[in-house]
């Protein structure tokens, strides 16, 4: 088949890469185009367009994706199929009509929950113990096609978005062969998802990082691993900004009543943090303007009291 790989993020990339050891015919690579970034605004690629580059597929970086000028550019390219996975575009209808076959989308969920641009992160900040890869008929919306393929994973307790995101790239590639296959003998039923069962995965902001300490110490501990690496979860230390790398839920015995965000023990192992429930050890931190460091390292340079607060 005459394959058109829509794909921007590195989760894609062993995807790509399956397509092309896999000896499918890979026509062109779309991807988003070049962004400025850091102080001195170089310009730096795709983590999809440096893999293309290196076993020299044709790329195509629209300004457009949608002009007359790029559409032309699609037909004339006459594919039987878009494989389209962390792209961050919804393709139009006259798009989708492109290809002989289908367009498809890989997302990193068991739609329908989760749909939208995040979906990795806030299973995570959700508690859920499962996860998975879908492969969709792509329709004009976001991620609300019919279901070609669901394939589940376990979530690790120790799991963040960085490790899960890894897992769920190296997992999807078995999904997409699945998939073509069952495209190719004509083996599909697709089906439609349950609208009783979306939920929804917007974009996090730097705000989803902020730890409200009136949750409980497990909402806060699936909020961190969550938002690792970005936005990172972040608290406020006499209006001082302190980012949370690692911690830890304390069962206790007996429990005095302290209102959450107190700094109820102090130790080399950690600050001991008063939550709606359950204490919390932060482990790991980082000021402002500092690098990454243990509690007991930060303890040598700042003065901290017992029934202090974050905020």
């Amino acid at each position: 088949m005459r394959i058109v790989f829509f794909g921007s993020g590195e989760i894609a990339i062993n995807c790509l890469e399956f397509l092309i050891k896999e000896k499918q015919d890979v026509i062109c690579v779309v991807t988003a185009p070049d962004k400025k970034k850091g102080r001195h605004l170089e310009t730096f690629p795709t983590p999809v367009k440096e893999v293309s580059e290196k076993y020299g597929l044709d790329i195509f970086q629209p300004a457009n994706l949608f002009s007359g000028d790029s559409i032309e550019y699609f037909k004339k390219l006459k594919p039987d199929i878009f494989v389209v996975f962390s792209f961050g575009r919804i393709l139009s209808q006259e798009l989708l009509a492109i290809p002989k076959l289908l367009a498809i989308n890989i997302h990193a969920s068991l739609l329908p929950k989760y749909r939208g641009a995040a979906p990795i992160n806030w299973a995570l900040i959700k508690g859920e113990t499962k996860t998975g890869i879908t492969i969709i008929r792509m329709n004009e919306k976001m991620d609300e096609g019919e279901i070609i393929l669901k394939k589940g994973l376990p979530i690790d307790n120790s799991d963040t978005a960085a490790t899960l995101e890894d897992k769920l790239a190296q997992f999807a590639p078995q999904a997409l062969k699945e998939a073509l296959l069952g495209i190719e003998r004509n083996e599909i039923q697709f089906l439609k998802q349950d609208i009783s069962e979306v939920s929804f995965a917007p974009k996090l902001r730097k705000e989803d990082g902020r730890i409200n300490w009136n949750n409980s110490a497990l909402q806060i501990r699936n909020q961190l691993r969550g938002c690792l690496p970005w936005p990172g979860t972040f608290t406020f230390y006499k209006d001082k900004f302190i980012k949370i790398w690692d911690v830890e839920i304390k069962e206790v015995q007996k429990r005095e009543k302290f209102s959450p965000g107190t700094i109820i023990a102090i130790s080399k192992e950690g600050l001991l943090i008063a939550t709606a429930d359950r204490p919390l050890l932060i482990k790991e931190l980082q000021p402002a303007s500092s690098k990454r460091m243990t509690a007991e390292q930060f303890l040598l340079g700042h003065k901290i009291e017992k029934g202090e607060k974050l905020t």
